[in-house]
């Protein structure tokens, strides 16, 4: 290496360096020498110095130029666009000092070396002395170029890099956060390149980028390069991973797999190609199954932890799969800028009220909502004509785009992933987004309102019209302690991470109905005999939504479980009160298939639901998927802390019948601390309390049932409604004196209706009663947890 050091090789830095070689940079230095030891491959490389640049700039006489371009652009004598040209054109016509292009072709000859090649292909990346600062983050603001051959074409590239510290974009992202455009250098990375062509790459995160979350890694993977995902031109595959669970390797803790649309893959060029890499379709065979396996996706989110916990902050990271070897390499590592410094903020509840009908829909991001009217705009070319607080529908953008999104009240696109631009861009400028629609063009039109809803899980929804939406600030430090434990009613999957941050005591309840209803939809008697349906068009649709399962009782279990356990890992190590299903008749024949196995009822209300359905060779072979699921979640994914709930238990013989079912199924009650608990909706169960306490290790008050079934209304009846009172004095006593029996007979006993929701004061009616918890809606939680402290008080 020659004497003036302006080349540095990866192992010879470290995390600390950025000044000299940018964040990107040292932080792939830091890994090399401190990570490799633990099974961390980084691909190797080297590094232009800081010092590289400003000896570039200085020897073009560029310097003045720069400064006199930008106070050109302030003072309004050009444009953004006219400022950019003019620096970009001088840096790309500029000629390299003898001394650093004669040390970043030696280090370029040494790699090759080292890799036993004449001419080895390279990644060239840009690394800006500024990146990733708490308050800035300048990833993806400059180029990154892609299989790289030879000294000329390394040089070029280079100095192309070094131009891109000039786009459009990058100016105005400096003017936003207030930095000099002479004090910000750039360093270029020159890395190996891995064979993900023909293999598969992405990004991934070990923090939920949505809610927060720092107990899962959130994996995004496509086919070939990964400059797809990361500029969110392809819908990628997702994962995501319980951190906690990674160091029993005989768990699979893998909370969620989607399937994503992958509509194309980078690929290198060919000899006839004017560019060193080209986009192509993916097959069909390549978009209907997964990028990685489950052992890979385990084997990066242990990488992911291990990175995050070197760093000791959530992390951003890109990975790539050689297509030749199979190994799994990090390319890329930087601080998350986002969330982790959103974590001292207010936790905002957006709820969406009255709203038109539904236009399309994607992947969620940002947990908000927002109306406006559509500005649709196919091209880059044309952001000009984009109109303040409008929601921006396009099918994908790139760093171009960030001076139009920060003034969008939405942003809506074709294409994309959690990890795309649009949704990492949108999150950092607050902005709500929904990516990946696949015809959000097709179907908006310019000055069209809508509504853009991000508030409904991992679905967000686009609703024709201005919807009406309220928003509350929650106020997380002055939630009072209580002896009484206040617990969440959760049931969406998707949604359940948004409450991480409550001081819950656990989940309540986790109603089991709407995994099957949203994500299953299927009629698990229709799975189990699909060769038997008779509807051929029932069949089709069912083979449709489970393609990819084989063995379609496998569909069930599988979907049930990764649903389940999305709200087990929020609650986690608290317990969960998973309730098995309770769909009347008429709810289980509106699932796919569902009518030829459904009777009916003249009122499901009180027929066969619950209980009574277990145990019946007509449901018995679907409960037990049920049952299989919930094995799977505690024994192969680890969560021990799911409990079971028998939903209307009507005799203690049928409570007896329904446990010899789930102890055939692996379900045994105190095997492997597994506790079964029993719902307290029907009045027998308070008149029998110590038999059923025999049973099971505690109950759970169902408000809504036992006032039902103690008045003798049937709660879906409008013409009776001013009589449906939870609180009316039959239903407290009721309540009250399965508390009293409980207890007598050594049992837990919590409450799980829908009283204390609507009303938080009656909180202090179950308090005073010696209730052991209570488990309500997460809007409600702070309210009633502070009902609950006072009562403790009086």
């Amino acid at each position: 290496m020659a004497s003036v050091g302006e080349v540095i090789f990866f192992e010879n830095l470290r995390r600390g360096d950025v000044a000299l070689v940018g964040g990107k940079n040292s932080s792939l230095g830091e890994m090399v020498q401190e990570l490799n030891q633990l099974g961390i491959s980084v691909p190797p490389g080297f590094a232009t110095t800081a010092s590289a640049f400003r000896r570039f700039i200085e020897a073009n006489g560029l310097g003045d130029l720069i400064a006199k371009t930008m106070k050109d652009l302030d003072s309004g004598k050009i444009s953004l666009q006219q400022s950019g040209d003019r620096i970009r054109t001088a840096i790309a016509s500029g000629d390299w000092p003898s001394e650093t292009a004669e040390e970043i072709r030696n280090a370029y000859r040494e790699l090759s070396r080292r890799a036993g090649k004449d001419a080895l292909s390279v990644a060239v990346r840009s690394s800006a002395t500024a990146e990733d600062l708490p308050d800035a983050s300048f990833a993806g603001q400059q180029e990154t170029f892609l299989n790289i051959v030879g000294e000329d074409a390394l040089l070029k590239a280079c100095r192309d890099c070094y131009a891109s510290l000039f786009t459009d974009r990058a100016i105005s992202y400096r003017n936003a956060k207030g930095f000099d455009h002479l004090d910000v250098a750039l360093s270029v990375g020159v890395q190996q390149m891995v064979r993900s062509d023909i293999g598969g790459s992405g990004v991934m995160f070990s923090i939920d980028t949505e809610s927060g979350f720092d107990k899962v890694v959130l994996i995004n993977a496509a086919w070939g390069l990964g400059e797809n995902v990361v500029q969110g031109a392809v819908t990628p595959d997702e994962f995501q991973v319980y951190k906690p669970f990674l160091d029993d390797k005989t768990l699979r803790p893998i909370l969620e797999r989607k399937l994503g649309a992958k509509e194309k893959k980078m690929i290198y060029g060919g000899a006839s190609d004017a560019a060193p890499v080209r986009n192509v379709p993916t097959s069909r065979a390549e978009r209907e199954s997964f990028v990685l396996s489950d052992d890979e996706v385990m084997e990066l989110a242990r990488q992911a932890a291990l990175i995050e916990r070197h760093y000791g902050l959530p992390m951003d990271m890109e990975w790539a799969k050689d297509g030749e070897t199979g190994d799994l390499f990090i390319v890329q590592a930087r601080p998350e800028t986002v969330q982790s410094h959103l974590r001292g903020a207010a936790l905002r509840s957006f709820s969406i009220g009255t709203h038109g009908r539904k236009l399309t829909t994607g992947l969620s991001v940002g947990e908000q909502i927002a109306t406006g009217t559509v500005c649709l705009i196919e091209s880059a070319a044309d952001i000009d004509r984009f109109i303040d607080g409008a929601v921006l529908v396009t099918s994908t953008t790139d760093p171009d785009w960030v001076p139009v999104m920060k003034r969008a009240s939405a942003i809506v696109t074709d294409h994309g992933g959690r990890t795309s631009h649009a949704a990492i861009v949108s999150r950092e400028l607050g902005v709500p987004a929904i990516v990946g629609c696949g015809n959000a063009t097709h179907i908006l039109h310019d000055q069209q309102e809508i509504t853009v809803c991000c508030a409904e899980g991992d679905e967000g929804f686009v609703y024709e019209g201005i919807g009406e939406y309220t928003v509350e600030d929650l106020d997380l430090e002055h939630v009072p302690e209580t002896r009484t434990k206040v617990m969440l009613n959760l049931a969406n999957p998707s949604t359940a991470s948004r409450w991480w941050r409550l001081p819950s005591d656990g989940v309540g309840l986790a109603r089991m109905e709407f995994v099957i209803s949203n994500t299953i939809r299927i009629h698990p008697e229709a799975l189990i005999h699909l060769d038997e349906l008779r509807d051929e068009d029932v069949k089709a649709r069912i083979k449709d939504l489970t393609a990819g399962y084989p063995d379609k009782k496998e569909y069930f279990v599988d979907k049930l479980c990764r649903g389940l356990s999305r709200i087990a890992a929020v609650c986690h190590p608290h317990p969960m009160i998973l309730r098995l299903s309770d769909f009347k008749t008429n709810e289980y024949a509106d699932l796919i298939g569902g009518e030829g196995f459904e009777p009916n009822e003249e009122n499901p209300m009180i027929g066969w639901r619950g209980a009574s359905r277990y145990y019946d060779l007509a449901y018995s072979d679907g409960f037990k998927l049920e049952c299989q699921a919930i094995r799977r979640l505690r024994e192969e994914m680890g969560f021990r802390n799911v409990r079971v709930m028998v939903p209307f238990c009507r005799t203690p013989e049928e409570a007896d019948r329904v446990l010899a079912v789930m102890a055939g199924e692996g379900l045994k009650r105190g095997e492997n601390g597994l506790e079964v608990y029993v719902m307290c909706e029907v009045p027998s169960n308070v008149i029998l309390a110590e038999e059923f306490a025999k049973r099971f290790d505690g109950f759970s008050i169902g408000s809504n049932d036992l006032t039902q079934l103690t008045l003798g209304i049937d709660r879906d009846s409008d013409r009776l409604s001013s009589l449906f009172n939870e609180r009316d004095p039959a239903v407290v006593w009721m309540i009250k004196t399965a508390i009293e029996k409980a207890h007598a007979s050594g049992a837990k006993i919590g409450l799980c209706g829908q009283a204390p929701s609507n009303y938080p004061d009656f909180a202090r009616v179950l308090v005073s009663a010696g209730i052991d918890s209570i488990s309500v809606t997460p809007d409600s939680f702070l309210a009633v947890k502070q009902h609950v402290a006072a009562a403790e008080k009086d």
